[in-house]
């Protein structure tokens, strides 16, 4: 009995050290300048957020923050070097679904990183899609659309930000739900492909609202539908793809990430700032409600769960499309 008591107490021990420690690592974190890794080019709302969280992180905790953007592979990348680095905390990602949710499910086996390799830290902004047309297209609205796209099957091109980006996977579940058939022409980022529509090169594009709505004000494209599961109060007149699809939305999302073993309490103390950063009513006034952003900002467990179901869904859909990498 004396012989359990003792190895109890000694375990106990153990734990007390182990949760003073990373008490304590918490409490000295940073000790180094910390990089937030951005996979995709400078420009995009990934970039965007990844500079606002550093000012944050920097006003706060007196230590240097760097972006670094590292495009390329349709974010694999970036999402390997953190994946990669040491688990402490200084290295950061700011990812969208596709590192997390399609890219596992379309490179099955032939990334450069594992969804292990992370530590969910809070999700970031949800990002409703608006469907953008040239104004030649003969369609003024999805019912429009899909009564052309029957009529000329694969004649309409569409333009997304690489195969399996959000504004890919997106149509594709447009056709898939309204039996249609679009032809995809892949870009190395969402506005090259905004301008080539703009341009009437091609004429479609799946893009975030925060994009897709200033052309469309000024009168150099139309919107036929937003993402959305409700019409949204800044563009009431815009119907929802929903009104003609039902069940359909149109969403990415973009959430803040660290390498898998960094200590919980360093976890915790980012998502902290963060939900502090998105507390603060001017902040939200200047950088999220102008770009029609939605905060997702929640604990670790909550955002590590809802990514969960979202790759489940997401399969699903690549799966029904049967969309394939090359």
């Amino acid at each position: 009995m004396q012989v359990r008591m003792q190895v109890r107490l000694g375990a106990l021990g153990l734990l007390g050290c182990v949760l003073a420690a990373g008490f304590a690592q918490a409490q000295s974190f940073p000790t180094r300048p910390i990089t937030i890794v951005v996979p995709a080019a400078p420009g995009g709302v990934s970039d965007t957020m990844a500079r606002l969280v550093a000012q944050r992180f920097t006003t706060a905790w007196g230590q240097q923050v760097i972006v670094e953007n590292r495009g390329g592979a349709n974010h694999a990348i970036g999402a390997a070097m953190v994946g990669k680095a040491a688990p402490d905390g200084h290295s950061m990602m700011v990812g969208a679904e596709t590192v997390f949710v399609i890219n596992p499910t379309l490179h099955s086996g032939k990334l450069p990183y594992d969804v292990n390799d992370f530590a969910p830290i809070t999700g970031l902004v949800r990002i409703n899609q608006g469907l953008l047309a040239h104004p030649s297209l003969p369609a003024n609205n999805i019912a429009e659309l899909i009564a052309l796209a029957k009529q000329k099957p694969g004649e309409i091109t569409y333009g997304s930000s690489g195969l399996g980006a959000a504004g890919h996977v997106n149509v594709a579940l447009l056709e898939s739900m309204a039996n249609i058939k679009l032809t995809p022409i892949h870009y190395r980022g969402a506005t090259p492909a905004l301008n080539d529509v703009l341009a009437g090169h091609i004429m479609l594009t799946s893009v975030s609202l925060s994009a897709s709505v200033p052309p469309y004000r000024a009168g150099l494209a139309k919107m036929l539908a937003i993402g959305s599961a409700k019409r949204l109060p800044q563009i009431p007149e815009v119907p929802t793809t929903a009104e003609t699809v039902p069940g359909y939305e149109a969403v990415t999302w973009f959430g803040l990430f660290t390498t898998a073993g960094t200590p919980r309490e360093v976890i915790g103390k980012i998502n902290a700032e963060v939900r502090a950063l998105f507390a603060d009513q001017a902040f939200l006034d200047r950088a999220i409600v102008p770009s029609m952003f939605e905060s997702m900002v929640s604990s670790p467990e909550q955002f590590a769960e809802f990514i969960r179901s979202d790759s489940a869904k997401w399969s699903k859909v690549l799966r029904d499309a049967n969309i394939k990498a090359d």
